[in-house]
């Protein structure tokens, strides 16, 4: 923890910073995971839509 005090004796508290660490390309297996999730979301989201225009 980093800590500065100004003329007035207060404290100003910074974090230390993080290291920086680049994503990596998802394997084939997490592609497919997310294949798989999306079509979920678009089932729900299609589900929603026509229960929707059947209510209204």
């Amino acid at each position: 923890m980093y800590t500065t005090v100004n003329e007035d004796g207060v404290l100003n508290n910074y974090p230390t910073e993080t290291k920086m660490y680049y994503a990596e390309y998802p394997a084939i297996w997490e592609q497919r995971k997310y294949v798989i999730q999306a079509v979920f979301a678009s089932l729900i989201v299609a589900t929603l839509v026509l229960v929707g225009f059947t209510v209204s």
